[in-house]
Parts: C-alpha cells; sequence; structure tokens
C-alpha cells in the first residue's frame, strides 16, 4: 500500500514525516479533504485577511501530487470604490 504525506503549509509549515497508508490516490483525496477540513475548523479563525494556507500531499515518490489551497481575501464587491447595484 503506497504511503501518502499530508504536509500543511501556511505561516508555521507544518512537513509529516511519518505519513500514513492509503488503498490508493482517490482515498488520499478523501482524507486530505476531511483532513484540511478538520484543520481549518480548529484554527481556521487564526487566519487574518490576505493569508493563505495549504494542505499538499505527496507520496514516497512525488514530492508533490495534489494540494488544496485556501485563500483569505475581500470579495471582489469589497474592492470596488462604487457600492454595488442589484438587478432590477
Amino acid at each position: 500500500m503506497p504511503r501518502y504525506y499530508f504536509n500543511v503549509h501556511d505561516n508555521l509549515g507544518l512537513i509529516d514525516d511519518e505519513g500514513v497508508e492509503l488503498p490508493d490516490l482517490d482515498v488520499a483525496v478523501r482524507e486530505a479533504v476531511r483532513m484540511a477540513g478538520s484543520l481549518l475548523k480548529d484554527s481556521g479563525h487564526q487566519l487574518p485577511l490576505g493569508s493563505t494556507w495549504a494542505l499538499e500531499v505527496a507520496d514516497d515518490s512525488n514530492p508533490a501530487i495534489f494540494r488544496i489551497d485556501v485563500q483569505v481575501r475581500p470579495a471582489s464587491a469589497m474592492l470596488t470604490s462604487e457600492p454595488q447595484r442589484s438587478a432590477a
């Protein structure tokens, strides 16, 4: 069974040195989504406006297979100087 590593990229940068054996990539994707949700639930309130956060998944032969990216940024409506009008 392949071993997958779940590395967090933020201000602290948590590197997974142990990894976990999972049957295949589909299971690794589901585990990454579950893990990202759990981590963001526990500490997402600490992400200030303008910050980025990522969970990157690797295996023994690939330093990065996929990643989940989160950006905390102002909505485009907040960036305009004129108020948005609703469609009539």
